[in-house]
C-alpha cells in the first residue's frame, strides 16, 4: 500500500494571486462600508484627468466587486476557466492580456460612459474567449470559438442595448473583443513558429 501524501500546490499563480487580491478588497470595502471601492475601485465615467487616482482606477476597478455574489459569480468561472488559459499561454502572457484589457475597459469607459465600472467580468470574458482558443489546429476554427463568441458576445450586445439591469455589458464586450484578439494573435504566432 502507497504512503503517498498530497500536497497544495499553487497551481495557476496569476488566476489565484488575482482572485486572492478581490477576496482582500472586497473584505475591506465591507470594513470601511463602500468607502475603499469609491476611492479606488470604482472606475468612473468621464473621470477627471487631474485626480491621480483616475489613473490607478483604470486598472483597479477590475479588483473591486459589488458584494459577494457579484465577487463569487466573477471567481467561479474564473477559477473554472482561468488555469487552463494561464497553463496554455503561461503566467507573464496571461498577466499583460488581464492589464490589457482591464486598462482598455477603463479608458473606454472614462471616455465614452458617464456610469462607473466595477469587478473583473471584462477579464472572466477575456478567458472565457481564449480557452475556446487552447485546443486550436492550424488551419481550423473551432465551432465551439464561434458559439461561445455568438452566444456570449450577442447576449451582452442585446442586454447592453435592451436591457436596464445596472450591468457593465460593455465592460463585458471589451473583455471578449480582447479575448478574440489576443486569441487570433497567439493562433497566428503559434503556428508562424512552427512553420
Amino acid at each position: 500500500m502507497s504512503n503517498k501524501k498530497f500536497k497544495l500546490t499553487y497551481n495557476s499563480p496569476v488566476i489565484l494571486t488575482f482572485a486572492a487580491i478581490c477576496i482582500v478588497v472586497l473584505i475591506l470595502d465591507m470594513i470601511t462600508r463602500g468607502f475603499t471601492n469609491r476611492l479606488l475601485f470604482i472606475c468612473y465615467g468621464h473621470g477627471s484627468l487631474l485626480d491621480p487616482l483616475t489613473y490607478l482606477r483604470l486598472f483597479s476597478y477590475a479588483f473591486g466587486h459589488a458584494n459577494f455574489t457579484h465577487l463569487a459569480g466573477n471567481m467561479t468561472m474564473l477559477l473554472l476557466v482561468g488555469p487552463i488559459v494561464e497553463e496554455r499561454y503561461g503566467s507573464w502572457n496571461l498577466c499583460i492580456m488581464m492589464a490589457v484589457t482591464a486598462l482598455a475597459g477603463g479608458i473606454l469607459n472614462t471616455l465614452f460612459f458617464s456610469t462607473g465600472i466595477l469587478g473583473a467580468s471584462g477579464i472572466v470574458f477575456l478567458m472565457i474567449i481564449l480557452s475556446a482558443f487552447t485546443g486550436v489546429k492550424k488551419g481550423e476554427i473551432p465551432l465551439t470559438l464561434i458559439l461561445i463568441a455568438a452566444i456570449y458576445l450577442g447576449q451582452e450586445i442585446y442586454s447592453g442595448l435592451f436591457v436596464n439591469d445596472n450591468v457593465s455589458h460593455f465592460g463585458h464586450l471589451c473583455g471578449g473583443v480582447s479575448g478574440l484578439g489576443f486569441g487570433a494573435y497567439f493562433y497566428k504566432k503559434k503556428f508562424e513558429l512552427r512553420g
